[in-house]
């Protein structure tokens, strides 16, 4: 295996891009069923215009030259290929920080956090803390190699990350991340306690199961029912465990069948904003969308589904005392209990709103928050 680290700068072929906008162009409809908003999916009026934004008006160009801005690298991990890009920071004393994408993300997602986080005092922050960004894309997802066998999970992404760091020359980091990141990071703490400074996680953390409720007292019970009436949306966990391949085909083909579906789940994952567009930068989540499809991870990203995020499929991610843990957003008191049970809780801010993606949805207070947990330990 080489260990060699080889600089990468996207460069998607013309022919490539011709062919998306004459896919984009050549799209047939579907109609339009009876129900009023998004009540039965994706609406078609407002798909069409999306379409028609990301043919005509949307700059995949500028959008690549923007990402090539950041230094980016490949280098091989357990016989796969690891895209990742390595920001250093002009602060001397920056602090080596590995950030982990989620689903249906890719290290686009951070691309607004990178520079709050590298050079602070450039974008008007306080120069308490400042970090070394490394933002490697997960196996299957973005420039990095898919999973050539079955088997991959969080606990092995985590373990190509601190060869990744051992790699680059750091020997202690801190790790951050949500969605999908926030398995990975809580199983880097797991698999190297004594590497990692500290971790910090969206949120999610403290989230009840079936498990707990006998425990539960009668507020908490109360609480636990309306959580339950809470979960809606579709149910991708099931529907990508049990047939990724059949739906990958048409999201393969068909640009405007995986923008569908991407939007679909970035909706989903807003539920504080009235719309897609009021959530997230609208060529911030097609730049996102472009890079599934450039390099045709539709299908080879649905790993962590079909494979489990568990031992045994569906599970939130693992607690540890190894390394002290930072929440974005905290919960209510129930959650709170279970987050202190399982793991060493220093921070957890109250008062921080988000939409689920909020490096995109808010990456100041993103990028605020991080510095604060980090400046703790």
């Amino acid at each position: 295996m080489s260990t060699a680290v080889r600089p990468f700068r996207i460069a998607v072929p013309q022919p490539d891009l011709d062919d998306l906008n004459e896919r984009l162009a050549r799209t047939r409809w579907s109609p339009q069923l009876p129900g009023h908003g998004w009540e039965r999916g994706v609406p078609v009026d407002y798909l069409r215009e999306l379409a028609e934004y990301w043919r005509t008006e949307f700059d995949w160009r500028a959008q690549e030259n923007a990402l090539d801005e950041f230094p980016q690298f490949v280098t091989e991990i357990d016989d796969l290929d690891v895209h990742f890009l390595h920001i250093r920071s002009p602060e001397p004393d920056a602090l080596p920080l590995i950030l982990t994408h989620g689903w249906p993300n890719s290290f686009v997602e951070f691309a607004k956090t990178i520079p709050l986080l590298t050079n602070p005092t450039a974008h008007g922050m306080p120069s308490a803390r400042a970090f070394h960004v490394i933002v490697p894309s997960v196996p299957g997802f973005g420039f990095s190699a898919a999973p050539r066998e079955l088997g991959m999970k969080p606990r092995t992404v985590a373990r190509m990350w601190v060869e990744l760091m051992a790699r680059l020359g750091y020997e202690r980091y801190g790790v951050q991340g949500g969605d999908l990141g926030a398995y990975v990071v809580q199983e880097m703490a797991i698999a190297a306690p004594d590497r990692i400074v500290g971790v910090h996680i969206d949120g999610g953390i403290g989230l009840p199961t079936a498990a707990d409720v006998p425990a539960m007292t009668a507020d908490e019970l109360t609480e636990w029912d309306l959580m339950q009436k809470w979960q809606t949306g579709v149910n991708h966990h099931v529907l990508l465990r049990q047939a990724p391949q059949t739906f990958a085909h048409a999201w393969t083909d068909s640009p405007a069948g995986l923008l569908a579906w991407l939007a679909h789940k970035f909706s989903e994952f807003a539920p504080l904003a009235d719309d897609l567009d009021d959530a997230y930068d609208r060529d911030q989540f097609l730049t996102n969308a472009a890079v599934y499809w450039f390099t045709n991870t539709a299908a080879t990203s649905s790993w962590p589904m079909y494979n489990g995020l568990g031992d045994d499929g569906f599970a939130w991610p693992a607690g540890q005392k190894l390394v002290p843990v930072g929440v974005y957003a905290g919960g209510s008191a129930l959650m709170r209990r279970l987050a202190d049970r399982d793991n060493r809780i220093t921070h957890w801010p109250e008062g921080n709103t988000g939409n689920h993606f909020v490096a995109m949805d808010r990456p100041v207070q993103h990028a605020s928050d991080i510095r604060a947990f980090f400046t703790k330990l």
